[in-house]
């Protein structure tokens, strides 16, 4: 994998030569702790950053940049809302920004802030490739000291066409649009493991398809090689040419599926924000598909 590629993702090594001995970084770079959990796993992402992070290193809390009006979890929030928040964290047009998560797995939550970045505006951003596990692996510089850098003006636009509401995928069903590939876990999938919030149960959008969003990482928690990830999509025959739609639990780990479909070269790749917690909640009993509890009236 070469260190720097198409933005979508970036080695230890680049961003480690980018963090003086002193711990400074280049005010046109900033890097994002976008850390965030199931509840089952009884992590605190916000206090695991404060006791250790890269260098640097902000906060991206996805709990807070979200529509709180919202019934569902972490949705996306107005344009408004995320110049505001984007911000706070000193980031403005000229900043290349550079996401990493803490999950065991390599990536987990950070291409999900990777896809919000992308959606309001701003393409100069990358994934930290193999995340924090890695960074700490490698023996590169950790710290628990949090910069304070000024606010900056963020303008966002938010990009429409990238977002699929329940409605979309629920006409789709007959218009074949798109297709639309679901990032959970295969028991989830199938209905036969249980999702993990309370009230929803697990199973499938009809006609959809499954990629595990762990499937496109390697042993060693980094994104696969693109020859690796378009065989993927190939054997699943999902063809990039045409419109994809991403799915999962609650939209976080369907841009995992999202980012390996742009480091193949297709960058327009749209989300299901909603995702499955939306869907199981609204959708007809015969509009869920699944090999175990099925939903009823």
């Amino acid at each position: 994998m070469q260190a720097f590629l198409k933005h979508g993702l970036v080695t230890t090594k680049w961003l480690g030569d980018r963090i003086s001995s002193s711990g400074s970084i280049s005010p046109l770079l900033r890097i994002l702790d976008a850390s965030w959990y199931l509840p089952h796993l009884n992590r605190n992402p916000l206090q695991e950053f404060q006791q250790q992070h890269i260098p640097g290193a902000l906060f991206f809390d996805l709990e807070g940049c979200c529509d709180h009006s919202s019934p569902y979890e972490h949705m996306l929030p107005s344009a408004k809302q995320f110049a505001e928040y984007a911000g706070s964290l000193a980031v403005d047009k000229q900043t290349h920004v550079v996401v990493y998560d803490g999950s065991d797995v390599g990536c987990f939550s950070a291409p999900r802030v990777w896809w919000m970045f992308r959606v309001f505006g701003h393409h100069n951003v990358s994934v930290l490739d193999g995340g924090f596990r890695n960074w700490l692996k490698e023996g590169y510089p950790v710290t628990a000291d949090v910069i304070s850098p000024a606010p900056t003006n963020f303008e966002a636009t938010r990009n429409e066409r990238w977002i699929k509401t329940f409605e979309e995928v629920e006409r789709n069903l007959k218009t074949k649009e798109f297709m639309v590939v679901d990032a959970r876990a295969e028991g989830r999938f199938k209905g036969i493991q249980p999702e993990p919030r309370q009230g929803v149960e697990p199973g499938h959008i009809p006609g959809s398809l499954n990629m595990p969003f762990y499937s496109f990482l390697t042993e060693a928690g980094t994104m696969k090689s693109e020859e690796e990830l378009r065989s993927m999509f190939q054997e699943k025959n999902v063809n990039l040419s045409k419109p994809l739609v991403v799915t999962c639990g609650s939209g976080v780990t369907a841009c995992q599926v999202a980012l390996a479909a742009y480091l193949c070269g297709k960058e327009d790749t749209m989300v299901f924000d909603g995702a499955w917690c939306e869907w199981f909640l609204r959708a007809k009993p015969e509009q869920v598909v699944s090999e175990g509890k099925a939903k009823s009236l």
